[in-house]
């Protein structure tokens, strides 16, 4: 198996949390939620939740350096074959590649709105995305099957020369084009109060919906339960200082989502919208606002829909290499037929995600309530992913030798730290992820 080295983990693990979940949907839950006690929320469950996982994940990796499957039995005290189901993870990420990739070409399409013809109106900017996403099937396909195309070349040439060399090249541009909007957005009148919104606590917009909504996105956005991190370490030398490394990612991730929030905000207090604009953030209220600024709106739309496109991308890589480890060490298929066949997988299914919420398909593509596209989603962030990050926690706490983890730690850092992280992981984390599983399928 190809090596990362460790600036190259680190990028790549960074570039699978840093994705769309940063830019769009952090900036737009915390705009719902009031601002800056959401934040502390956010913070505290990335702390105390998200890193936990993020740290057991990379011990598994590290310690088997194999795939997902084989990471859980050889982890394990028992060496219990049955613990290759916990490998289930694995397609969670290519499901979600199948729409994620439509989202994306979207993004990619806006980039070229964005060139010249920006909506002047937030009735013109709504009724452009929706013709897009209800009727404009042919655009659709066209720029899901270029995305689709990009990551499948990408992870053809495999650890080294393909997930490791385009994050060295998409996330230090990516986070140029993040500081050269946040420059821009100091010189705006709105910077200070989008500076007061993001991190004055204002306790009044506070339930636990919010706090749901702050424990999601910290475990989601560090792209836990889907096997990536686990494939990721599995990459990294057993003597790597993987606690270092799995703060640096969580840092970056954390970093990039509050830096985006305060871009978006002053943006959208210049231009005296509302902070709560949901989901139609990105695509909506953001067009019409640049659209204002003239010519300087046009480039700075453009950045900012290339930024969004630069962490996709590296998110996108990341969700289907574990199903790749999976098949070429389990089955023995060369990386190629791994890639091809994982590849069409998650196109097709791309295809009948973005025709189930068309005007033409998407009553036969619409089962109990939800389109296709919602299904997808709904199964492996309602579903997969929190079951998948439970059975993580289950398992380290209760069916690895504890000695074993131990000395992982103390190589790298204090018996305090590791019995915090040792109780977090056997009780506050599982209850914490039931939790969320148990909001997610509406029991509570």
């Amino acid at each position: 198996m190809n090596k990362f080295s460790r600036i190259g983990f680190i990028l790549a693990a960074a570039g699978s949390a840093v994705g769309l979940g940063n830019i769009w949907k952090f900036p737009y839950i915390t705009g719902e939620y009031g601002g800056g006690a959401f934040v502390i929320i956010y913070l505290l469950c990335i702390l105390f939740i998200g890193l936990t996982v993020f740290i057991a994940e990379s011990l598994i990796g590290q310690n088997s350096q194999a795939n997902v499957a084989s990471s859980f039995v050889d982890t394990s005290k028992s060496k219990n074959p049955k613990w290759k189901f916990a490998s289930f993870m694995v397609f969670s990420g290519l499901i979600i590649l199948s729409f994620y990739s439509v989202v994306l070409g979207w993004i990619l399409k806006y980039i070229f709105i964005s060139i010249s013809d920006l909506p002047t109106t937030s009735a013109i900017a709504a009724d452009t995305f929706n013709n897009l996403v209800s009727k404009d099937i042919l655009t659709q396909i066209f720029f899901h099957t270029i995305i689709s195309l990009s990551v499948i070349w990408i992870v053809l040439k495999g650890i080294k020369d393909g997930i490791e060399k385009i994050n060295l090249i998409l996330m230090p541009l990516l986070a140029i084009i993040l500081f050269g909007l946040f420059i821009y957005a100091l010189t705006l009148d709105s910077f200070s109060k989008s500076l007061e919104f993001m991190f004055y606590a204002d306790w009044s917009k506070i339930n636990s919906d919010a706090f749901l909504a702050a424990l999601g996105q910290a475990f989601f956005t560090l792209s836990l339960g889907i096997g990536t991190i686990i494939t990721y370490s599995a990459s990294l030398p057993k003597d790597e200082n993987i606690i270092k490394s799995s703060v640096l990612v969580a840092l970056v991730d954390t970093t990039i989502a509050l830096i985006a929030g305060l871009i978006i905000f002053a943006f959208l207090f210049e231009a005296g919208s509302q902070s709560a604009a949901g989901p139609g953030l990105v695509f909506i209220s953001l067009p019409v606002i640049f659209e204002q600024w003239g010519t300087l709106g046009n480039v700075v739309a453009v950045s900012f829909f290339i930024a969004l496109i630069f962490a996709g991308i590296t998110s996108a890589v990341s969700m289907i290499e574990p199903v790749l480890m999976f098949f070429i060490e389990r089955f023995n298929m060369t990386r190629k037929k791994a890639t091809i066949m994982c590849g069409s997988i998650f196109y097709l299914l791309g295809i009948v995600a973005l025709l189930s919420m068309s005007s033409s398909y998407g009553a036969q593509l619409t089962f109990f309530n939800k389109n296709a596209f919602d299904w997808m989603d709904y199964l492996t962030s309602s579903i997969m992913m929190p079951l998948a990050a439970f059975i993580t926690c289950i398992f380290m706490g209760y069916f690895v030798d504890r000695k074993l983890i131990e000395g992982i730690f103390l190589k790298h850092t204090s018996i305090l730290v590791f019995n915090i992280w040792y109780s977090l992981i056997k009780y506050l984390v599982p209850f914490a992820i039931i939790a969320l599983f148990l909001d997610q399928i509406g029991v509570i």
